[in-house]
């Protein structure tokens, strides 16, 4: 098993071998060319990050600048937002449902180093596959660590440090982040805490 085949199934590996500097090369002209186009080049904008990224369906919109390590390990799904400065650190797998919404300066890692200073100068680094449900709201200054999976209908709430697996329909927050309750179908008619919505065409 070389290098990347260890990569891509989760066990320690060497990033400067067995050709992913030049993969790594290749996604970051790409990133590049993506992160300096016109906000006028919407055609260019959709054909590029469906070049950049693994598997994608439907509708996307990832404002720039967005990075990346290699991009093919990225798949999302139908009608995915993600605002500005989006990080996904793609040294494993980062699959992402239907309807997947993230504010500004969301950082996916799946990445990490060995705890041990001896272990982590050997220059073996990891990567752990994420999953994010469908539906999922992911706020502001969130980070999701190697490992995490996030359920589906989940809300996880600004400034989030996800170390742990988040279950279906939870809201959680915080550092770490906790699960404070789960959304239940009085939540359909407020936008924001308390607050109703004047209009009908929400349902």
């Amino acid at each position: 098993m070389n290098h990347k085949e260890r990569m891509l199934a989760n066990l320690p590996y060497k990033a400067w071998m067995d050709g992913l500097p030049d993969e790594h090369l290749e996604n970051m002209k790409l990133i590049y060319e993506y992160n300096n186009l016109p906000p006028q080049e919407k055609e260019k904008k959709d054909q590029l990050i469906r070049q950049i990224l693994g598997k994608t369906k439907g509708w996307i919109n990832i404002e720039q600048p967005f990075h990346c390590d290699y991009g093919y390990n990225i798949e999302v799904g139908e009608n995915f937002f993600a605002n500005y400065n989006l990080v996904i650190l793609d040294v494993a797998r980062v699959r992402i449902g239907d309807n997947v919404q993230m504010g500004p300066n969301v950082a996916i890692y799946t990445a990490g180093h060995p705890i041990h200073p001896d272990s982590r100068n050997s220059g073996y680094e990891y990567g752990i596959d994420i999953t994010i449900g469908d539906n999922v709201w992911i706020g502001g200054n969130t980070c999701i660590m190697p490992g995490v999976t996030i359920g589906r209908n989940a809300v996880i709430g600004a400034g989030s440090v996800v170390i742990k697996d988040i279950p279906d329909n939870a809201i959680a927050v915080g550092n770490p982040c906790r699960v404070v309750r789960f959304i239940t179908e009085e939540d359909r008619d407020f936008y924001y805490k308390d607050r109703k919505f004047d209009v009908d065409d929400y349902k």
